[in-house]
């Protein structure tokens, strides 16, 4: 039975125990300096020693993010950080500098190097590089189909890792400069302001007329999230070493969630089990986080990904409650035809508002409930 590790997002405490709690094998986190999720809460210097000693006394592998492109005077800087997670007994730092990648392998050959997704590896000659320069293990671009994933692991002797949920980039991840550009904060030093998400209007110049007619507006370059549930047996067939979950800016509850789930298939695909998605499996993860509805990225090359965006909202939309029959705009008070479970608490999003409501009172033929079940 292959050795198949689950690798998740940590962006502070709460996220380290759900990831933990509900079956992961390893996460991935950054410090407060040279990570690609800057915004993310992070963990300051001083943390790191009590990180990893609570993940280690749990048999849990830390990876640390050290994934941006660091200038020439912040060199000594990102050594000492690595210096620092190396003393503490961290298991692996991501890099996505190749100059930096270099110095700490010829400088810590014990402490594994992972050539971050930032780098943008997506081909086998990559891959064949880095194993070259001394790289234990490659994050591929989540540009990759399933074809192209298992040629690389055939060919190749470096441990693979791929992206199996969570937010997808228009560009190649390492290659964008439309945040940069457009607002003076890179990507590859950790500060993208997220562009993709914004709205567009898509313009076409007739150049007889000089006419310029609109062909839609909306949010044209949002991507759906990936989910993989599907694709991970062939994965694990191919030879994939590690599966890893994106959202360090995500909340305790998404990667308490997406990572209990992903820990139930990969362990059903392990044990040769009748591999059968459930439903309800797939509801929990569209209900933590999902933009319109799942993607399976680029991991299907037989076809056109006609789903890849959504260009109707750029965040999480749930899951579809039902229809409103009827609006009280005296008392406040909206009736539902539920499609979905509705408790006290919960938080509803009409279609075409942008705010959102949280329930504070049920009520079903004048009584009042603590939750109201579909119908």
């Amino acid at each position: 039975m292959p050795d198949i590790e689950l690798l998740s997002p940590v962006g502070d405490l709460n996220c380290l125990k759900a990831a933990i709690q509900n079956g992961a094998n390893s996460v991935y986190f950054g410090s407060s300096r040279f990570n690609a999720r800057i915004y993310a809460n992070n963990f300051e210097l001083d943390d790191l020693k009590k990180v990893v000693e609570y993940c280690k006394i749990r048999n849990v592998k830390t990876h640390l993010t050290l994934n941006t492109l660091i200038k020439n005077s912040e060199f000594k800087d990102a050594v000492y950080l690595a210096k620092n997670a190396y003393e503490a007994g961290i298991d692996a730092i991501i890099v996505q500098d190749l100059g930096l990648a270099k110095f700490l392998i010829d400088n810590f050959p014990k402490m594994p190097i992972h050539a971050s997704t930032q780098m943008s590896i997506h081909n086998l000659q990559g891959v064949l590089e880095l194993e070259k320069l001394g790289f234990k293990r490659a994050v591929l671009a989540r540009e990759l189909s399933i074809e192209e994933i298992e040629y690389i692991c055939n060919n190749s002797n470096i441990e693979i890792e791929v992206f199996i949920h969570g937010a997808l980039c228009i560009s190649y991840s390492g290659q964008c400069l439309l945040s940069s550009m457009a607002g003076a904060r890179s990507a590859n030093r950790g500060k993208c302001a997220g562009p993709c998400r914004l709205p567009y209007e898509l313009l076409c110049k007739n150049n007889e007329n000089k006419k310029v007619s609109s062909l839609g507006k909306g949010y044209l370059l949002s991507t759906r999230d990936l989910c993989g549930l599907t694709y991970i047996p062939r994965l694990i067939n191919a030879g994939v070493k590690c599966f890893k979950i994106e959202g360090r800016m995500k909340s305790p509850e998404y990667v308490a969630t997406v990572t209990r789930i992903y820990r139930k298939y990969i362990d059903m695909a392990l044990k040769n089990e009748e591999f059968i998605i459930d439903n309800n499996d797939v509801n929990d993860l569209m209900q933590v986080f999902n933009r319109g509805g799942f993607s399976t990225g680029h991991l299907d090359s037989q076809k056109p990904n006609n789903n890849l965006i959504f260009p109707d909202k750029p965040n999480n939309m749930g899951i579809y409650l039902g229809k409103i029959n009827k609006y009280n705009s005296n008392k406040g008070h909206i009736t539902l035809k539920l499609e979905n479970d509705l408790q006290i608490g919960d938080s509803i999003a009409p279609e075409k508002e942008d705010s959102s409501y949280f329930v504070s009172e049920l009520m079903i033929n004048d009584e009042n409930k603590k939750l109201a079940n579909k119908r």
